[in-house]
């Protein structure tokens, strides 16, 4: 069970969850290109008995040539924060995940084309600046792991994690086991899809909530705020909205079910705003995949387990292995 406490919460054991080591807790931070979130997690993750607490979200520093550093430089100055803040609690490991191409083993981003870096230092960065341990991993990826050991995908062996938001992004776990790639596996989103006129392109930019929002409003003419609003104007019998659904469904569809055929994908999890969509986005995508796919097992189609804090859990797994506890 996994006991998600907000930053008002008494850091105090929550009903449900067993007694946890309060000297032995991980400070994860998950880095995004507009912000940086972060939380104490604490409890015993082989259980799956796991606290978040004092989650906080601060602006990701955009310095231009230096986002890595200046990134760094903040974790070092939040990981102060939070110890001042808590001195009940002893941060034994801090785990850190961001976007783009990551090499997890060298603890480098390779590169982040929204955040600028290119093959910068961060576990070596923070180790030395930190003098803990620090576990590093690419977000969706972390995400992905947590979901699998302790979320939505716990006893499954093939899965495909997709977090559908703005963009898209994967991870992809074979035989029990992550397919890291060497940091280039789960780019799902750019992977290439038939698109409405016969054309290739890449999936996000059909099947993400990104896309079905600027994609009718470039049809219509008429702005709308996201996809939820163009799924309810489908359900009024909009034409337009409905049939830019529809290409949303039939992109993502194409991308599961080549996984289902080229890996065995048993389990799919959907997380992200536009998994929300609930039956809307469930029920159509599976009987899509249905249609796609001739003597292969069907996936099963299950809503993420562990919300927001997907990625800090995912991160403080690493950096909680690395402490060796």
């Amino acid at each position: 069970m996994n006991t998600l406490t907000d930053p008002a919460a008494v850091p105090g054991q929550q009903p449900g969850v067993a007694a946890v080591d309060r000297t032995n807790v991980v400070l994860a931070f998950d880095v995004g290109g507009t912000d940086m979130k972060s939380g104490i997690v604490l409890g015993d993750l082989a259980r799956g008995d796991v606290e978040v607490l004092d989650v906080q979200r601060h602006p990701t520093p955009l310095e231009a040539g230096r986002t890595g550093e200046s990134v760094c430089a903040r974790i070092v100055e939040l990981t102060g924060e939070y110890r001042a803040a808590h001195p009940e609690l002893l941060i034994a490991a801090v785990g850190v995940t961001v976007p783009g191409i990551v090499d997890e083993d060298a603890g480098i981003g390779i590169y982040s084309a929204n955040l600028g870096w290119k093959d910068f230092p961060f576990t070596a960065t923070l180790t030395e600046a930190l003098g803990l341990p620090v576990g590093f991993g690419h977000d969706v990826g972390m995400a992905g792991e947590a979901e699998f050991r302790l979320g939505a995908a716990v006893g499954k062996k093939d899965v495909l994690i997709l977090v559908i938001g703005t963009g898209i992004a994967g991870a992809v776990l074979c035989d029990g086991h992550r397919v890291a790639g060497g940091g280039y596996a789960g780019e799902i989103g750019h992977a290439m899809v038939p698109g409405p006129d016969g054309s290739l392109v890449i999936m996000e930019s059909l099947g993400s909530a990104g896309a079905v929002a600027r994609r009718y409003t470039q049809t219509s003419g008429t702005a709308v705020a996201g996809a939820r609003d163009v799924l309810a104007l489908a359900a009024e019998g909009d034409a337009a909205a409905a049939g830019i659904w529809k290409d949303a469904i039939d992109a993502l569809a194409f991308s599961v079910a080549q996984c289902v055929s080229i890996l065995g994908t048993e389990t799919v999890v959907l997380g992200g705003g536009l998994s929300m969509a609930g039956a809307a986005l469930f029920e159509p995508l599976a009987a899509r995949v249905d249609q796609l796919l001739t003597f292969h097992r069907r996936p099963e189609f299950i809503h993420a387990a562990l919300g927001e804090n997907a990625g800090l859990i995912g991160s403080a797994l690493k950096a909680r292995s690395l402490a060796g506890s």
